[in-house]
């Protein structure tokens, strides 16, 4: 034995060492045809790799015996593909296939490690794993041509896939993953998968680490379990990038799994489920963070159950994808940051985004929206309020141009307004009190109807006002004949010169009035101006 704990094992003359006990010796000869060596008792509780029950001697290999096989293993019987195929066996000692190069074909299923496998820079075909239990898998930069499938696996001490290349499909579905001494379940930063990464299932009790990762095709953690309440994160993803679409879903549990009898479980157990079937949510117990990533299609959160501390945050700060769907359950604590973000589409229901103080959206922008269930105008309103603790314009906004950009001006309008009343709650007494004289006669002219009711009120009053009055000419025989619902309209009108204002003597009390009724001319006259020409600027 080395140090570490490696058995060595020494190769014959023709290849075969001298030493092979009677299991090792039926590993070897299926190795050469391509079969499967099965060692299993053939009881589901003995065979169970996870389980308490002991498995004795003849179901046992030697490390160094496999890696002999994998690294210089003996040539095919004719006819024949040499690969190893192991089911129901234990591997003694430390599996070190570090830096080498392993051709053949390798699929292990219901397989016990009693130490850690060693996979550091190693170049694979395919490798598949199936519900084998495993004290820890080092496996940095490692390098696969196909796939790399660890479905079912239990796993004691952590997965490191720091920097792996990963030829086809990552699948990882229902394993179940503990942390190692730095409490990371999964270590895969700068992780490249061409194809599939596939977690259904998936439960993990530490962070997952996937910064700078990148997927080819689409990122499947539905129904997974993500578990690192005493750390910051339980998946800590800046800058990922998938080339389609994260899932991070509930997942359908009445699921039919198919009856080829292959060995290779299916891609994918299951799809998002329909309303009102049976479910498993994918749950996230720690922070979340995909700062800065890249989705092609969509993320989609459908059905997902957080729970943060006060200190976490489920933080998607500058994401970028088509589609965002953020529709599952508001969480109750925490926040969640969407700051700068660009998204086209925005999905969403009222009750998945938490209350005031919990979110923040500033710079936040999207072109479309399409609420799921029923989210009325003064819940939308609501939600900008939460995500706005202190006035900020850019929100209003953004809400009220996507508005107007779908045809809802009304609704536009009612942002804006919205916006405007925050606002007034920041200025000083003065403007404050301005603030509340628009808003109670012309509501801030966005309800241009009101101005122009009050343009009549005021002309009528006017009107009955100057009706009492018979005012000498300024200028004797240039002057047109008296009239004062004339009068007062000229002076209410801007602009529009009617022939009264200007050509008669007013004095006193008089005076003031019509003075009174330029001032609210101007005032209304803007603002119904204003209020049409948002009407005939839309779009």
């Amino acid at each position: 034995m080395t140090a570490e704990g490696a058995a060595v094992v020494e190769a014959g003359p023709d290849g075969c060492p001298a030493d092979l006990s009677d299991s090792e010796r039926r590993m070897w000869d299926a190795f050469r045809t391509g079969s499967v060596c099965d060692l299993s008792a053939r009881a589901a509780d003995v065979d169970d790799p996870h389980g308490d029950h002991v498995w004795g001697a003849g179901r046992g290999v030697r490390a160094g015996v496999v890696a002999l096989l994998l690294l210089h293993g003996p040539p095919p019987v004719p006819g024949r593909v040499a690969s190893l195929k192991l089911r129901g066996v234990r591997i003694s000692g430390r599996l070190d296939l570090s830096g080498g190069t392993v051709a053949p074909y390798v699929e292990l299923q219901s397989c016990r490690f009693d130490s850690e496998i060693q996979l550091s820079e190693a170049r694979f075909g395919t490798l598949r794993l199936v519900n084998c239990a495993i004290p820890r898998l080092e496996a940095a930069r490692l390098h696969t041509e196909g796939d790399l499938h660890l479905p079912r696996c239990r796993v004691a001490r952590g997965i490191r896939l720091t920097d792996a290349q990963i030829g086809t499909d990552l699948l990882v579905s229902q394993a179940v993953v503990q942390r190692d001494s730095k409490g990371r379940a999964i270590a895969a930063d700068g992780l490249s998968v061409a194809q599939d990464f596939q977690g259904e299932l998936l439960e993990t009790y530490g962070e997952v680490s996937l910064r700078g990762a990148k997927v080819g095709v689409s990122m499947n953690l539905r129904g997974a379990r993500l578990r690192n309440p005493s750390g910051r994160f339980a998946l800590n993803a800046p800058q990922l990038t998938v080339e389609r679409t994260l899932y991070l879903t509930a997942i359908a549990m009445d699921y039919g799994r198919g009856g080829t009898g292959s060995s290779t479980p299916p891609y994918g157990l299951g799809r998002t489920p329909a309303r009102g079937r049976r479910a498993r949510p994918f749950e996230c117990r720690g922070g979340l963070r995909l700062d800065d990533g890249r989705f092609g299609d969509a993320i989609d959160f459908y059905g997902a159950r957080f729970e943060l501390t006060d200190e976490q945050e489920i933080s998607l700060r500058r994401i970028q994808t088509p589609e965002f769907r953020f529709v599952g359950e508001g969480p109750e604590r925490g926040r969640v940051v969407v700051s700068g973000a660009k998204v086209v589409k925005l999905v969403d229901t009222s009750t998945s985004w938490p209350g005031p103080g919990g979110l923040s959206i500033e710079g936040f922008e999207y072109e479309d929206i399409a609420p799921r269930g029923h989210f009325p105008l003064s819940r939308r309103l609501a939600w900008l309020e939460a995500a706005t603790p202190e006035y900020s314009p850019g929100p209003y906004e953004r809400l009220a141009a996507v508005l107007r950009a779908s045809g809802e001006d009304a609704d536009a309008r009612e942002v804006l307004l919205a916006k405007q009343r925050r606002r007034r709650a920041t200025l000083p007494p003065g403007p404050k009190a301005w603030g509340y004289l628009q808003d109670w006669t012309v509501v801030y002219g966005y309800r241009p109807g009101r101005a122009a009711l009050w343009m009549a009120v005021l002309w009528a009053a006017g009107a009955l006002l100057f009706s009492q009055l018979d005012p000498p000419a300024i200028k004797e025989g240039e002057h047109p004949e008296w009239s004062a619902p004339l009068y007062a309209l000229d002076l209410l009108l801007p602009v529009i010169d009617l022939g009264q204002q200007g050509h008669w003597k007013l004095a006193g009390g008089w005076q003031w009035g019509a003075a009174g009724l330029v001032v609210m001319g101007w005032i209304l006259a803007t603002t119904v101006a204003a209020g049409a020409s948002r009407l005939l600027r839309r779009g």
